[in-house]
């Protein structure tokens, strides 16, 4: 069993002041006699009073002062994928030269993550990683608490901090396949089953990922500039943000009877994947296979990859101003092309 906790009270009585004084002695010292602040504290030793309750204090003055990540992935993905750790850190960034905590709220399809969002002690919410009609954006938002949606989709009463992902895979995809006669996609997931999947001219309208339906859009808009129909786009779905899986797609696709000679990736992990795959297939950069990757992280300066380049770290501490309240709670991030040697000229 186990001991109850000391009261605030029992200290007042046992230093002989009152409940008021005893307070004021942990909240506002200066309004405290050095002596009875002294009497305070050794009652509070004797008894083995810790201090208040950090809950109670939050609910007196209202506030956590905690941010809620929201976070559609496995709990590691936050340690584990560069473009993930970059995010957090902005928002991480916001949050310290505010004096705010930074919470996790790992959510994963369970029955329990409504519960999850609805116990959160914090003052407002950051969504990384969301789908449409996923249950927890109307816990959030029954929350009525500041919240911002990072990429889509859009909800009525939250922010939203994205770049225009159809235009970015039209400019980039444009590149990957000029002069291509089989083009193909590299996909991030499109539903929150994750299921890898290999597919001609896939439904765009199945994504329910906002970020992984408007890059297919801009795709298939790049195709068919190039005069090529997006039912004879392959494309190959990805359970993961993972380069081991790209590789394995792309060996798969480049040992078929008709394999691609442009690849656009959704990620430069998965662009990383791809270029492996070619050196093992014996497949030229980009004469026999251009490739394409998004978000300009280091390894694609290394591997002198055509890009999408974009600062998820600054989207991270623009989703993290907005929650706090002190910025626009909804906005349209830069990103340009960075042309390297991966594709045709």
């Amino acid at each position: 069993m186990e001991p109850k906790r000391v009261t605030l009270a029992q200290v007042a009585e046992l230093a002989g002041v009152s409940v008021m004084t005893a307070s004021y002695t942990y909240n506002r010292p200066d309004r405290v006699s050095e002596k009875a602040r002294s009497k305070v504290l050794a009652a509070a030793a004797a008894l083995g009073y810790a201090g208040p309750d950090p809950s109670a204090r939050s609910l007196r003055r209202g506030s956590t002062r905690t941010l809620g990540v929201v976070l559609g992935e496995h709990l590691s993905y936050a340690f584990d994928d560069p473009e993930a750790v970059s995010f957090l850190a902005g928002v991480a960034d916001v949050c310290a030269g505010h004096g705010y905590g930074v919470t996790i709220l790992p959510i994963s399809g369970a029955a329990d993550d409504v519960t999850r969002i609805r116990d959160a002690a914090v003052d407002g919410f950051v969504i990384w990683t969301t789908y449409d009609d996923d249950p927890v954006l109307a816990a959030v938002r029954a929350m009525r608490r500041p919240a911002v949606v990072h990429g889509g989709p859009a909800v009525r009463g939250m922010g939203l901090v994205s770049i225009d992902n159809r235009a970015a895979a039209a400019a980039v995809g444009a590149l990957a396949f000029a002069g291509a006669a089989r083009p193909a996609v590299l996909s991030l997931p499109l539903t929150r089953e994750r299921t890898s999947t290999i597919t001609a001219g896939v439904d765009i309208g199945a994504a329910s990922f906002p970020v992984t339906r408007d890059r297919l859009e801009g795709y298939r808009r790049a195709a068919e500039g190039a005069g090529l129909a997006w039912r004879e786009v392959t494309v190959a779905v990805c359970a993961r943000n993972d380069a081991a899986e790209a590789e394995r797609l792309a060996a798969t696709l480049l040992a078929s009877a008709e394999p691609p000679d442009a690849i656009a990736a959704m990620s430069d992990r998965q662009a990383a994947g791809v270029l492996r795959a070619a050196r093992a297939a014996a497949r030229a950069v980009p004469g026999d296979l251009a490739v394409t990757g998004w978000d300009d992280a280091a390894v694609a300066a290394d591997l002198g990859l055509t890009t999408v380049a974009q600062s998820l770290r600054d989207q991270g501490a623009a989703c993290a101003h907005a929650a706090l309240g002190r910025e626009p709670a909804s906005r349209t991030a830069p990103w340009s092309i960075v042309r390297r040697s991966s594709t045709r000229p």
